[in-house]
């Protein structure tokens, strides 16, 4: 990646020219940081519901405004694209921008599903193109130190992590609604794209279509990604050794009967090859679990107590609870040399992330979050959902990313509707 960065260095004054896929609010969001790098330009945006696009152009002040983003990307004057569209269309959308000449920030989760994701990773070695996964905690300088304690032994040997994301959408956010008639500016066809037909439903559309396994994975790609991803950061772990060796899960739609069917509760194992690490995702309560420190709130805390995202390592001298706002050492008790008490206060990095991409595309900044560290970290929630989902304990062999077990492995790819076959 150092190479291929060097290879794109521009001039020290030039800007780099980008475009907007995806404009609803998590695209806005990040594509607004980027643009406060000084170094970036907005020419376009693009999203199948043409509000969305226009509402885009006008905060970032694009001329260029399109319901298709394959016009987006046939533009010679674009430099780079940021995609903020829902999980099924990250693939698509990421691997043609690249073949297009264009380097690439890609929303997490990387992909929608295991064999999207590495397509993305081949595109980028194949095209030489920059594709740069969004997430962001690396680029949170507290958890690049979190990784120095843990991999240096501060704490001890860690041979169990615990992860968990909690929100509660009971009752109201995930209420039935009719289906109804397609909104003026949406061209629904294309929304759909490789996912199977269905008439218009403003539940499957917009902020609550992740609540769908056709268009996303659910509380563990979402929320998830981001945590697996510092996980393996914190715990030294690349390529092949970013994957664990089996897996396990339990749970399912159990509470929440209003639209989607996504999990509402999410309890899943994974043996990793020198540790173990379980993740909880729940929908209906938000309190989350762990430690809380008096007056330390953490990221969408909404209580005096609540911990409802976290990381906790455990080691045979301490304990560390790390989030986006920061983390805490406690110690462990006894005789024996311990580690010692340590609170490190942070903030959410998005907007570093986000101003780093296009530092990355302008060659004067070394990429952190490649199409590859994005895609193991991904693939921790798609391990999850299939194992869910065939109700099984699943081997993993992460080289030929192969289950042990032909069921699992027929939901590694979901076969695209014909017209939408574009990778």
């Amino acid at each position: 990646m150092t190479a291929l960065a060097a290879s794109q260095v521009r001039g020290a004054n030039e800007r780099v020219r980008i475009g907007l896929v995806g404009c609803g609010g998590r695209g806005r969001y990040v594509a607004g940081f980027a643009k406060e790098n000084p170094n970036a330009q907005y020419v376009a945006t693009a999203d199948v519901y043409l509000p969305n696009a226009q509402a885009a152009a006008g905060q970032l002040g694009a001329a260029g405004i399109y319901q298709d983003f394959r016009k987006l990307l046939a533009r010679k004057d674009i430099d780079a694209v940021i995609v903020g569209t829902p999980d099924h269309w990250h693939a698509a959308v990421a691997i043609l921008a690249a073949q297009a000449g264009k380097d690439v920030y890609v929303e997490k989760p990387l992909a929608h599903t295991v064999v999207e994701g590495r397509k993305i990773v081949n595109a980028m070695e194949a095209t030489k193109r920059l594709i740069y996964g969004g997430t962001q905690h690396r680029s949170a300088p507290h958890f690049s130190q979190a990784a120095d304690l843990i991999q240096s032994g501060y704490i001890g040997p860690v041979k169990y992590v615990r992860i968990w994301n909690y929100v509660n959408l009971a009752p109201a956010a995930v209420a039935r609604v009719p289906d109804s008639a397609v909104p003026e500016g949406l061209d629904w066809d294309m929304y759909l794209g490789a996912a199977p037909k269905v008439p218009f439903n403003q539940r499957r559309f917009l902020a609550t279509f992740r609540h769908f396994r056709a268009y996303a994975g659910g509380t563990i790609t979402d929320y998830g990604t981001h945590r697996f991803d510092t996980l393996h950061q914190i715990m030294g772990l690349k390529g092949t050794a970013a994957a664990p060796r089996a897996v396990s899960a339990a749970g399912g739609r159990l509470l929440l009967e209003g639209a989607g069917d996504a999990p509402d509760l999410m309890q899943a194992t994974y043996e990793y090859a020198d540790f173990v690490m379980t993740y909880e995702g729940v929908n209906f309560n938000g309190h989350g679990g762990g430690f809380r420190s008096p007056g330390y709130k953490y990221y969408n805390a909404t209580g005096e107590r609540d911990l409802p995202n976290g990381m906790i390592f455990y080691g045979t001298k301490g304990t560390m609870v790390a989030e986006r706002l920061g983390f805490e050492i406690y110690p462990e008790g006894g005789s024996a040399p311990r580690s010692q008490p340590m609170t490190v206060a942070a903030k959410d990095a998005t907007r570093e992330h986000a101003m780093r991409f296009v530092d990355c595309v302008r060659g004067v900044q070394t990429p952190n979050a490649t199409a590859l560290s994005a895609h193991m970290a991904t693939n921790i929630g798609h391990l999850g959902n299939i194992a869910l989902e065939t109700g099984r304990k699943l081997k993993w062999d992460a080289v030929a990313e192969k289950f042990d077990v032909a069921e699992a492995n027929a939901l590694l790819y979901r076969t695209p509707r014909k017209e939408w076959t574009l990778i």
